[in-house]
């Protein structure tokens, strides 16, 4: 407690009593005299004495309300006296290391001190810590082999973020989800069992509107989605990511996150709306067994590192629209194998309005082998259009991806391609619904049908 702010109040409370008691003091005897007044004046004649008896019973109100404030004031006074007695009590324990025992002090009283002391330590920098939760749950079933319908637990997303001072941010999303994972199309892990990750934690630091910089684990700036939708379905219009942009573990084929550093900002162009983002950090792990952890969350398998450069437009003229390119250059090294150069090449399109969205990516995976003239191109793409009616909105997307047979690093991605059909209903501001029916082509497979319920949730 900061006793001498403690002692001003006390000074300044004391001698608004002190005036408080004397304004009271001195006017009760002039308005004693007024209401006195009128009574001699209503026994001389020639007086209303209508009037006189309005304006006593006016002075009788009057008095009535200078007492009550009389009385406040006083309860004011012992007030003080209470807060000196606590001051006695507490005083002595600032001024020595091992505190004695205070003469009169209960147990919660003394907690109570104790809790605010180590609330003045841990906000000294007046930090916050925001904590917000996404989660969701499924019922799906498709016509693969072997697979039952079942009632799925999402992903279970507790995002925090924290304002450490006016130009430094701390921000993570620690993630709960069942398993198995599905690494490069070879499963790990238990079936059913939780486990947690922290799929970004990074400090940033925003030096103005052209500079901001941050460092740890981030999504990586190649396309559009990857950024604009993390670890959320509720955020999603669909059911779930394009399989572009599905997660390391789930399947995917781009190096979704990155550890290292990011740096971003405007770039400045007038009405054309520049934006630029430069990253620089551990590429995917490349070495064998491939069923480990791709991304390289505390060591390198290499000294070279990953880049990735990223500029895109928003246009002041036509509200909602964005336009990108996206390069990213990597070195991988697989175990008993020729080192392979990797270069991801991304364009979008996309116009988000309210209730209007079209979501346009294409890129190009290409992996070059050290020592060969051999390469292998991966292209994919798609494309995703939506129109909201009240709580409902409709949707349609189609995608496509196709790789070699033969592709080092993902053998069993092959041709997949199809389109997805679904109705997300808003049943309030938290809460989400949706129906999703899903067709794919595969290449030496028969297609696939799929069915999934889903909701999804923000608290």
């Amino acid at each position: 407690m900061n006793f001498s702010v403690f002692r001003l109040n006390k000074s300044v409370l004391s001698v608004n009593a002190n005036r408080s008691r004397q304004l009271v003091q001195g006017l009760l005897f002039p308005l004693g005299l007024l209401v006195v007044a009128p009574i001699v004046r209503a026994q001389q004649p020639g007086e209303a004495p209508g009037s006189d008896k309005e304006t006593m019973q006016l002075l009788l109100k009057r008095i009535s309300l200078l007492e009550a404030k009389a009385k406040k004031v006083d309860e004011l006074e012992a007030r003080i006296k209470e807060l000196e007695a606590a001051k006695s009590q507490i005083a002595p324990a600032e001024k020595t290391a091992v505190p004695a025992q205070p003469a009169v002090a209960s147990e919660n009283e003394s907690e109570s001190v104790g809790e605010r002391a180590m609330s003045e330590r841990m906000d000294v920098s007046e930090t916050l810590l925001r904590i917000r939760g996404f989660g969701d749950t499924t019922l799906h079933g498709d016509t693969r082999k072997g697979n039952n319908t079942a009632f799925s637990l999402g992903q279970l997303d507790l995002f925090v973020t924290s304002d450490v001072s006016e130009k430094f941010k701390f921000l993570s999303e620690i993630v709960f989800e069942g398993g198995p994972d599905n690494i490069y199309g070879i499963t790990r892990g238990e079936t059913n069992l939780f486990s947690v990750d922290v799929e970004r934690y990074l400090i940033q630091y925003s030096y103005n509107d052209y500079f901001k910089v941050e460092a740890g684990r981030f999504h990586t700036a190649i396309g559009y989605y990857n950024t604009a939708y993390h670890h959320s379905t509720w955020f999603q219009t669909t059911t779930g990511r394009p399989f572009l942009f599905d997660f390391e573990d789930r399947g995917g084929i781009l190096p979704i996150h990155t550890v290292g550093v990011s740096a971003s900002g405007l770039i400045p162009s007038g009405g054309l709306g520049l934006h630029y983002v430069a990253e620089v950090g551990n590429g995917r792990a490349s070495r064998a067994p491939l069923i480990e952890e791709p991304v390289q969350n505390v060591v390198d398998d290499q000294n070279h590192k990953a880049f990735n450069l990223a500029i895109f437009a928003r246009p002041e003229a036509i509200r909602g629209l964005q336009l990108g390119f996206s390069a990213y250059r990597d070195l991988l090294a697989p175990a008993n194998s020729p080192r392979i150069g990797e270069t991801i090449l991304a364009a979008h399109a996309v116009f988000i309005r309210p209730q209007f969205e079209w979501l346009n990516e294409a890129l190009v995976v290409r992996h070059s082998n050290f020592g060969t003239s051999r390469v292998f191109d991966t292209p994919g793409f798609y494309t995703q259009i939506s129109k909201q009616f009240r709580s409902y909105r409709p949707y349609f997307r189609y995608q496509y991806v196709n790789a070699s047979d033969a592709e080092p690093i993902f053998p069993d991605v092959r041709l997949r391609h199809g389109p997805s059909v679904g109705l997300r209903y808003d049943a309030s501001e938290s809460v989400a619904l949706k129906l999703q029916y899903d067709y794919t082509a595969l290449r030496g497979q028969a297609a696939i049908n799929g069915l999934a319920l889903q909701v999804g949730f923000t608290f």
